[in-house]
């Protein structure tokens, strides 16, 4: 009796996984909306001269390498000075973006 009572007064449970779809969507969109300012200062980053010739360096290494069949380079340091420079850029523009 009392679980003839539950179904009674909370209504049929088919309605109410119909409406659960619809708080997903208006979340996603509410997400999609959100930009980190991580991303953006990186992006940005990327762009100036100093980050620029160490992208360059890293991509000519990426394209000898895998010009290559077989050859044990690998851009480990390229990638390493293009990574160190774009942070050390990152750093100083993020910190005066937080709170």
């Amino acid at each position: 009796m009392v679980f003839e009572k539950n179904m009674l007064t909370h209504g049929d449970p088919d309605d109410e996984e119909e409406e659960a779809p619809a708080e997903e969507e208006e979340e996603e969109e509410e997400e999609e909306d959100m930009v980190d300012p991580l991303e953006t200062i990186r992006a940005k980053c990327e762009q100036t001269e100093h980050c620029v010739h160490y992208k360059e360096r890293l991509e000519a290494c990426e394209s000898r390498v895998s010009s290559r069949s077989s050859t044990e380079e690998e851009c480990t340091e390229e990638l390493f000075d293009f990574l160190h420079a774009r942070d050390h850029c990152v750093a100083h523009e993020l910190f005066h973006k937080v709170k």
